[in-house]
């Protein structure tokens, strides 16, 4: 199974900044460099919400809620995806799950983001 991490999750007041890191193990079958990569949320009692997708080549692709203030980036020296959050509101509020995207889906265990004042 491909293993996934996230961290850098916590509290931060409205208009403030945070910034995810997610790192992806490789396996015989896995190569970080050609995987698509991307950034779900979800609050509690409603559905995963689509965040931020990042393609093998750097293509990206965001929610209409998160674009202009999110930026995902991806490392593959490091193995690690990220995700600039900036001008945070409080209804950014959620867990954070990274997730490898292809045949199915392997997501992280998920960091909570909190903006509140």
């Amino acid at each position: 199974q491909v293993q996934v991490v996230e961290s850098g999750g916590g509290l931060v007041q409205p208009g403030g900044s945070l910034r995810l890191s997610c790192a992806v193990s490789e396996t015989a079958s896995f190569t970080f460099r050609l995987a698509q990569l991307a950034w779900y949320r979800q609050v509690p009692g409603e559905q995963r919400e689509f965040v931020a997708r990042i393609t093998r080549s750097g293509g990206t692709t965001y929610s209409e809620s998160v674009k202009g203030r999110f930026t995902i980036s991806r490392d593959n020296a490091e193995k690690r995806v990220y995700l600039q959050m900036d001008s945070l509101k409080p209804d950014d509020t959620a867990v954070y799950y990274c997730a490898r995207e292809g045949s199915r889906t392997d997501w992280g265990q998920g960091t909570q983001v909190t903006v509140s004042s």
